[in-house]
């Protein structure tokens, strides 16, 4: 039998208990790579992903240690750490108590209600657990238990309404089917996607910010019938310099980046004396001055100047009445909102990484993490103001989409982690794993795989924590929009883990509660009257899709690459109603670039591809030539057409799909052709800093895209029945 402490080196293979033990936790022994190759996973990876979560499996007593372990786990338990149903189906709750003793068991719902459940006429033999006989008894929950989170608790030896319960656990009744919101229920309905930070206008600071957002959404919404603003994660990043500039490894998911916060819309900046508005604005001007430079987004530099700025206005003060509403925004945020702005505030006393703090910094609970927590105080609210006032600010660009007309408004992006020593890290441990990152095995795109150095949830730290940290994110993430893109939605089935010190390839998947994980998602959603997009982009069981769809979540289809089983291009109206459809997404060039093959140069200037640059070339311009076909064969263009014409055509084409929506990225509306991200790479390129520029690299700016010829081109393409020109 191999040795389950096997090295990569060597390749040994999981021994056949390893592999029961692995397949109690989710972790996959096997997998079917992107063509169509079945993979073993070596024994090394297996042991060091159930490492990660706390389960010894070095060596074969170990193993057999944890497989005792592990059947022994829910009869310790009176309850399960949480139970998540579905609405319209009968659920069923196992309770574990000592053999032969009464046992009751209730629901007590979010209105208050207490619905007493039925046990069920199911016999199960007890099981000895550390020398006494434990025995189970299985409770039906209703099916007509509303959705929503309710408390489930038992008492052993009493009948409900008597004595405190033995144990509660939370019970999450989700929808079966998220319903689309009433606005996007039939035919077409558009939107822009844009990275917001690239946005800049002449009024915003260097970097587009919630302002522009609310204009965006204003001109679009009103002037050509958008129902959405898809804008990239604006998840909190590091309060201090460097700021971390892809918004996809953000310090935390559930609270917001005041980076994008527009200092002038701050109610008491009009009350600041008037040397303070001088101030405030000199240092507006410099930043600017590089928006219309065209100069890269400089982060840390707008938040230097932002930052001095909003400390201004905090230390100013507010109205009693704007102070209540501070009061009531943080009572509603509670705890994790008071977790996130002292990490903050730490931050900004002993700098980053977190490893170089006091120790007693990371001693929750402790008095020594008391005291340094008491000389950050004042710091502490600063941070809790700036999520107000970016919160209010989102709630406002909400509110000017919604009156311009938008079914949806703003749909905000939910990136797949965080950073690895980011606040969530540090206010969230039992629900990450440590020594494992999230990444994404080789594809056609990454030949050599992908580590996104973020710690991934702990399937069984989630269940333990009743969700609640997964709850919270969603519910920020929603609070001010019409709907969430949720990336690599795979992710809420399982996900890529790469051990630490091990490249991407040589990783494995991991499973999760898929229907908690899409449960809850769905639940959040439909309170929310939102939309879900799941971007189901790369490998995908085919499975997942079909669950997906099941549940209402929506989609993503890219025109490059639908294709059909032969790898022809799938005809447009043969593509998923249930999805957003787009001719492009954001790590690849905008399109103009695409045509032109620029991703190719890229990747192979930048040592990406791992088969020969001119055989890259080949099948680039073959596949795009494929799908250039279409658009000639159905008159979608002129003859010899041009760039632009190409570029509209390929919207045009876009209409023929089923899709319920349908994005345009802007970038494609101006001619950009430079990539925001090239995925596997960090400091090779200028990832995440590319502002807004037409097809010469010139800065374009908020105000100018109504007057822009190229910009009225193409949505009269997406949207009119004009011949094309």
């Amino acid at each position: 039998m191999p040795d389950a402490t096997a090295t990569a080196a060597d390749g040994a293979l999981p021994s056949d208990r390893l592999k029961e033990l692995a397949g109690r936790y989710g972790v996959a022994v096997e997998y079917d790579d992107w063509q169509g190759e079945h993979v073993d996973v070596p024994a090394s990876t297996v042991v060091a992903v159930l490492a990660a979560l706390d389960v010894d499996a070095d060596g074969e007593d170990a193993v057999e240690a944890a497989l005792a372990e592990v059947d022994l786990a829910p009869w310790r338990a009176v309850l399960p750490p949480v139970v998540v149903l579905r609405d319209g189906r009968v659920g069923e709750v196992a309770v574990h108590v000592p053999h032969g003793q009464p046992v009751a068991c209730e629901a007590v719902l979010e209105d208050g209600r207490t619905v007493p459940l039925a046990q069920l006429d199911r016999w199960t033999d007890p099981r000895e657990v550390d020398g006494a006989l434990v025995g189970r008894a299985t409770f039906a929950v209703p099916a007509d238990t509303p959705l929503g989170w309710h408390e489930l608790r038992v008492r052993v030896g009493a009948v409900p309404g008597g004595a405190e319960p033995t144990a509660t656990a939370p019970l999450v009744v989700t929808p079966s089917v998220l319903e689309l919101p009433a606005g996007v229920r039939d035919g077409h309905h558009w939107g822009l996607m844009v990275q917001l930070y690239s946005v800049r206008s002449r009024l915003s600071w260097g970097l587009g910010d919630a302002a522009d957002l609310a204009e965006l959404a204003s001109w679009s919404g009103g002037e050509h019938g958008a129902d959405f603003v898809l804008v990239n994660p604006l998840h909190a990043a590091e309060p201090v310099a460097p700021m971390e500039p892809s918004p996809y490894l953000p310090t935390t998911r559930r609270f917001v980046n005041p980076v994008y916060i527009r200092v002038e819309d701050v109610r008491e900046t009009a009350y600041l004396p008037s040397a303070d508005r001088a101030l405030l604005e000199w240092a507006a001007e410099e930043q600017r001055a590089a928006s219309a430079a065209g100069a890269l987004v400089d982060r840390d530099a707008v938040w230097a100047a932002k930052r001095s700025a909003l400390r201004t206005v905090f230390d100013a003060g507010r109205t009693a009445a704007r102070e209540a509403d501070f009061a009531a925004f943080r009572e509603r945020e509670g705890k994790g909102l008071t977790d996130f702005a002292t990490w903050c505030a730490l931050a900004d006393r002993h700098g980053l990484p977190s490893s170089q703090w006091p120790e007693g910094a990371h001693d929750h609970g402790s008095r020594e993490q008391e005291r340094l927590v008491t000389e950050v105080a004042d710091d502490v609210r600063f941070h809790e103001w700036l999520q107000w006032v970016v919160d209010e600010q989102l709630d406002a660009a909400q509110r000017t989409a919604t009156r311009a007309g938008m079914a949806l408004g703003v749909v905000h992006d939910l990136a797949v982690g965080v950073h690895p020593t980011g606040a969530d890290t540090w206010t969230l441990g039992p629900a990450l794993a440590r020594g494992i990152t999230v990444g994404a095995p080789p594809d056609a795109f990454n030949q050599q795989g992908q580590d996104w150095s973020q710690p991934p949830w702990r399937p069984d730290g989630l269940a333990r924590l009743g969700y609640a940290p997964y709850r919270d994110m969603i519910r920020t993430v929603l609070r001010h929009a019409g709907g969430v893109r949720v990336d690599h939605v795979m992710g809420l089935f399982r996900l890529w883990w790469v051990p630490a010190g091990l490249g991407p390839e040589a990783g494995t998947y991991v499973r999760y509660d898929h229907e908690a994980m899409v449960g809850i998602l769905a639940l959040e959603a439909q309170r929310a009257g939102a939309v879900v997009v799941g971007e189901d982009l790369g490998v995908v069981e085919p499975w997942v899709r079909d669950h997906l769809r099941e549940r209402g979540v929506l989609g993503t289809s890219v025109l490059w690459f639908e294709r059909d089983g032969d790898g022809a291009p799938l005809p447009p109206e043969r593509w998923r109603e249930l999805c957003m459809a787009t001719v492009t997404t954001h790590d690849l060039p905008p399109t103009a670039g695409y045509l032109a093959g620029e991703h190719i140069d890229l990747r192979d200037r930048l040592g990406l591809l791992t088969r020969d640059v001119e055989e890259e070339r080949r099948v680039d311009e073959r596949d795009r030539a494929s799908v250039l076909a279409q658009l000639s064969e159905r008159g979608l263009v002129p003859e010899d057409p041009t760039e632009r014409q190409l570029v509209d055509g390929l919207h045009r084409l876009l209409r023929a799909a089923p899709s319920r929506l349908l994005g345009v990225s802007l970038p494609d509306a101006v001619g950009e052709r430079r990539t925001q991200n090239q995925p596997g790479t960090y400091d090779q390129y200028p990832n995440w800093r590319v502002p807004l520029g037409d097809s010469s690299g010139d800065p374009v700016l908020l105000e100018d895209l109504p007057g822009l010829p190229r910009v009225r081109s193409l949505l009269r393409a997406l949207l009119s029945d004009d011949p094309p020109r």
